[in-house]
């Protein structure tokens, strides 16, 4: 992998946050941590878009005939099948 070098200037309490995170344990140094930041800021990027995604699809789908207990069945339904409850 290709790795990019960047240098960054954070405030002194913002330093002592990152140092508190490596002295944790949870990573090795400052790289670790920021690289870390960015793959969440990516996954809930990609999160957004898909829910965005999924209301677009709800509004164009139009106005359900359906009763509010048919609906809540469904939902039941699916979260059964997928192990949720």
């Amino acid at each position: 992998m290709v790795m990019t070098r960047k240098t960054i200037t954070i405030p002194d309490a913002m330093d002592g946050w990152v140092k508190t995170q490596i002295e944790s344990g949870r990573y090795g140094n400052d790289s670790e941590y920021f690289r870390d930041l960015i793959r969440r800021d990516q996954d809930k990027k990609l999160a957004e878009k898909e829910l965005l995604s999924l209301i677009e699809d709800g509004l164009n789908s139009g106005i359900s005939k359906k009763s509010i207990p048919d609906i809540m069945q469904r939902v039941e339904d699916r979260l059964k099948q997928d192990g949720k409850i």
